[in-house]
């Protein structure tokens, strides 16, 4: 057999003759090719799996060259003279045919029949011209090896070039040569060359495929006749996604999927809404004449709305969920991964063979937005796999008003940005519907064989404008008015089964007939939805649904016994593994902490708070740049072994060794991303209240990154779509002469998105203030996203210390009075402050000894605790002004949101006045010489003596 001798060379058959001399010759004789090519292709044969070693190929090929001579005519066969006359010798002939099979996998995708509307010409392509290797058509009937072609080892060339035609060129294009790994490259030939790319689907699957056509295309024409001129974001053009859709999730099913997730924009939504996920029309109708089953404070437009539903499956009942959107497009993309991944991590499902991630896209989005891109670099990490996502990009051919390829991306295709992570790329013309089918279903049996992302390019178009009061012959007057002549790709179908036989016209009528019929009576006719299911695995969330107040105290405190019981774990290193000298001297410092000998900082607090979460029960996951040391030095939640010696062993994590039957604790150094890792963690923790989820920024600054994730899900995806969300984001926040970016973490943009009690904004400024929030936002019975502006210099500040009792014994405090033993009837002024400042503000007034001057310090300035504050006001009559002190630039900070909660307190002989910086454009001085003059007038304007 010849294919596994062509199969065996790694450079056979690629476009560079030279190359594959070269290798000939160090296979033959190794030290006569150059050292730096000796070095490569030693390389390759030590990384490459073989069955046995590689040998010279010479012989091979003149063992081919004598096989096919009894195929060859007579007249092909020609004298050594002729053979150099027409300038090719059988071997190099061979080699060319063997160089085409290769191109056809490379590029047949340029050829193929992808366009529904055919308004563009097809490149050329010389290298898929059999004379571009200086074959003609003299040589059509010579019988050729075929390499690795999957089919007979040996075949006439006219045969062979048929065959590449039909795989690569017809409805279906394949990218996927650029694979690093040869298994999956194999694999993929075998399903698409096998099949010769087409496809086989008995006559009642393809009615199947009509019904599915039929109830794409019935719903939209029915909105358009009911609501008329209404937005709906028509899936017209597109109707094959529903069939794929259909496809994807029976079969994902009969493999063991329970589960899958999916994220989408806006186009077709309400299809897949209706025909996939079972939404009863009726319930829609509602909405569009704008009733609504959910009360919301704010609620969202039909085309964002999420939903949850289960399907019956060969495989058994499995869970839909597709996640809501807002109109920012792909960034659902992290959303849905961290949603799988949470789910996945409840089943125990460390391959991802039960919860599968599906995500569709558009075409000028899914090249354009940079968010695609960080999602797909995440899809192989350890921190956030989710073991392979089918993407499906609805590709019409236009981004809002623009089609021009000039215009809309730099690259040859839409999904060149997958290549990245080297997914294969399964391009199909959408008119096509069984075309779509086969492609979905080599898709899913990649994605669970290989676990790595996968795409589907489906090609098709927009029948109407971006919305339906859009006019798009306005801009794209020769696409529509082909469009306008298009018939449909239901109604092409039909009559393709129609002429098979399959199915009478009259037949295909009565199925539009019916599909009407059952929105004309509000209900959903797909049989495979299963109403009202209750699946065991689905998480609890009535707890968090009760209206709790947020002022409700919560034990967060432990025993001292159990705080040093949990030290001891955090500290108990084993015996053998070698901490850097600098390491060592922390958890020695530790050690002491438990004991009392020292006071505890924040480290070993934030250790505690997560340790003592972990002892009752909540699983913890902490994510972000430099997470597991901190990025300041002081967590040290990961030990790194000084005498290891393997790059990836030599770790140690003491959380994880805290209890026995413990749950997990995870700690991740994020590659380098914000938005989609925030927006990641934001759709883990929604899928997960029981669990602690933490994204750090590494500069609180940096936040501004995922801003979308941040307004759009975080603070605003309850008021929307009742979506409930614990997740922490840490923002180390503080001005120490660092500069603009490194500064701020611009807590004025998170105060003005406050409202409705929708998030919770805190500053703490000792490590019992961190441990308490960190336990109370699993302790308390209310699931609302946390800021915290986490410290920097305080983290080794001499004053920011906590003694274990203060950890035992303690809560959270919305507001900490004055540490001082000042006497209340001799304070003129109630100075009151949040974070690093009040340390600065301590240490002038002692420097000065001021004592009429009481400091408060504010921890919780979302919600705000205004009867906290009352207090601290009627603790001192005799204060005629308070006067609020920020670090910030007066146009940032707290001042502007703050100001109105300090008024409502005041007593009317009483004036508000402020400390801060002068309003700025940047967030923080570069200077260094200009930081301290500012910080110094600031907290001296703080004592000044009028206002």
């Amino acid at each position: 057999m010849t294919n596994p001798l062509f199969e065996d060379s790694l450079l056979f058959g690629a476009n560079a003759p030279f190359i594959e001399g070269l290798y000939e010759s160090y296979l033959q004789r190794p030290q006569s090719v150059p050292p730096e090519w000796r070095e490569y292709f030693d390389e390759l044969q030590r990384t490459a799996a073989r069955r046995a070693p590689e040998v010279p190929h010479s012989a091979v090929i003149d063992s081919i060259r004598r096989a096919n001579e009894p195929y060859q005519s007579a007249e092909s066969t020609v004298s050594a003279i002729g053979q150099d006359e027409f300038g090719l010798t059988t071997e190099r002939k061979q080699i060319a045919v063997l160089q085409l099979i290769n191109a056809y996998r490379f590029l047949g995708v340029r050829q193929a029949d992808l366009d529904p509307l055919r308004h563009q010409e097809k490149p050329h392509v010389p290298e898929l011209d059999p004379a571009y290797y200086g074959l003609t058509e003299a040589d059509m009937s010579t019988v050729f090896g075929t390499g690795s072609l999957i089919g007979p080892p040996r075949a006439p060339l006219g045969e062979i070039l048929q065959t590449l035609r039909e795989t690569y060129c017809g409805s279906i294009g394949i990218e996927y040569m650029y694979i690093t790994d040869t298994e999956q490259k194999r694999w993929i030939q075998s399903r698409v060359e096998g099949s010769r790319a087409k496809p086989d689907y008995p006559p009642e699957y393809k009615r199947h495929i009509l019904e599915q056509l039929s109830a794409s295309e019935g719903l939209e024409k029915y909105l358009h006749t009911r609501y008329v001129g209404q937005k709906r974001f028509s899936l017209e053009g597109s109707e094959s996604l529903i069939p794929l859709l259909d496809n994807l999730l029976q079969r994902a099913g009969g493999m063991g999927v329970q589960q899958s997730v999916i994220g989408m924009a806006h186009r077709g939504r309400l299809n897949v809404l209706v025909n996939t996920l079972g939404k009863l029309p009726a319930d829609l109708f509602h909405e569009f004449e704008g009733k609504h089953g959910q009360e919301l404070t704010e609620g969202d437009v039909k085309y964002h709305q999420g939903f949850s539903s289960a399907v019956s499956t060969p495989g058994g009942v499995m869970r839909l969920s597709l996640a809501f959107n807002p109109s920012h497009l792909e960034i659902v993309d992290p959303v849905v991964e961290g949603s799988v991944r949470a789910r996945q991590h409840r089943l125990k499902d460390r391959d991802g063979d039960r919860v599968l991630p599906v995500l569709l896209h558009g075409d000028a989005a899914f090249s354009a937005q940079g968010v695609v891109m960080e999602t797909l670099n995440l899809s192989q990490t350890r921190g956030y796999g989710t073991g392979g996502t089918v993407h499906v990009v609805i590709n019409n051919q236009i981004g809002f008003t623009t089609s021009d390829p000039r215009d809309t991306r730099s690259t040859l295709y839409c999904t060149d940005v997958s290549k990245m992570i080297e997914a294969p790329i399964l391009h199909v013309n959408g008119a096509d519907p069984e075309a779509v089918i086969l492609v979905t279903e080599i898709a899913l049996d990649f994605r669970m064989r290989f676990h790595k992302d996968v795409v589907v390019d489906m090609v098709c178009f927009r029948a109407l404008g971006h919305n339906e009061q859009d006019e798009p012959m306005v801009t794209q007057p020769l696409m529509y008015k082909i469009i306008a002549r298009h018939p449909g790709i239901r109604k092409l179908y039909a009559e393709k089964l129609a002429a098979e036989g399959v199915i009478s016209r009259e037949q295909a009528e009565q199925i539009v007939k019916a599909y009407r019929d059952d929105m004309d009576a509000g209900r959903n006719p797909n049989k495979t939805i299963v109403y009202g299911y209750q699946s065991p695995d689905a998480v609890d969330w009535k707890p968090f649904l009760q209206n709790t107040n947020w002022v409700l105290k919560v034990q967060t405190g432990l025993p001292l016994a159990d705080l040093k019981q949990l030290a001891e774990r955090l500290t108990d290193i084993p015996s053998k593994f070698k901490l850097h000298s600098r390491v060592e001297k922390i958890i020695a410092d530790r050690r002491s902490m438990s004991e009392g000998k020292l006071p505890l900082d924040w480290g070993m607090a934030e250790n505690l708070a997560y340790a003592a979460l972990l002892k009752d029960g909540y699983p913890v996951r902490i994510s972000g740049q430099d997470s597991g040391r901190g990025t300041f030095f002081h967590r040290h939640a990961v030990l790194h072994d000084q005498n290891r010696e393997r790059w990836n062993e030599g770790t140690y994590i003491p959380l994880r060794h805290i209890a026995p039957d413990q749950p997990d604790f995870v700690i991740i150094d994020s590659v380098l991303s914000e938005e989609a890792v925030l927006a990641f963690e934001y759709g883990y923790a929604t899928a997960q209240p029981n669990e602690l989820v933490v994204w750090e920024a590494q500069f609180g600054d940096f936040a501004n990154g995922a801003q979308v994730v941040i307004d759009q899900f975080i603070a605003s995806g309850e008021a929307k779509w009742g979506r409930l969300c614990g997740l922490v984001m840490m923002l180390p926040h503080g001005y120490e002469g660092q500069g603009p970016e490194h500064s701020s973490g611009r807590i004025e943009r998170y105060l003005q998105l406050c409202a409705e009690y929708n998030i919770q904004v805190c500053v703490p400024s000792t490590p019992a203030q961190m441990f308490h929030l960190l336990r109370r936002q699993m302790v308390r019975p209310l699931r609302k996203p946390l800021v915290i502006m986490s410290p920097k210099s305080l983290l080794r500040h001499k004053e920011s210390v906590s003694s274990l009792e203060d950890v035992a014994y303690g809560s959270f405090q919305n507001i900490i009075p004055d540490a001082e033993k000042l006497d209340p009837r001799n304070v003129r002024r109630l100075i009151a402050c949040s974070g690093k400042v009040y340390y600065d503000l301590l240490a002038y007034r002692r420097k000065n000894k001021i004592e009429d001057a009481a400091i408060i310090r504010i921890e919780q300035l979302y919600p705000f605790p205004h009867d906290d504050f009352q207090a601290e006001v009627n603790r001192y009559p005799q204060a005629k002004d308070i006067v609020w002190c920020q670090e910030e630039p007066g146009n940032q900070g707290a001042w502007h949101r703050i100001q109105h909660y300090l008024l409502r307190h005041m007593r009317p002989d009483q004036v508000l006045g402020y400390a801060l910086r002068p309003s700025s454009a940047s967030p923080a001085a570069g200077y260094l010489a200009k930081h301290n003059v500012q910080q110094n007038e600031l907290i001296a304007a703080a004592f000044r003596e009028k206002i």
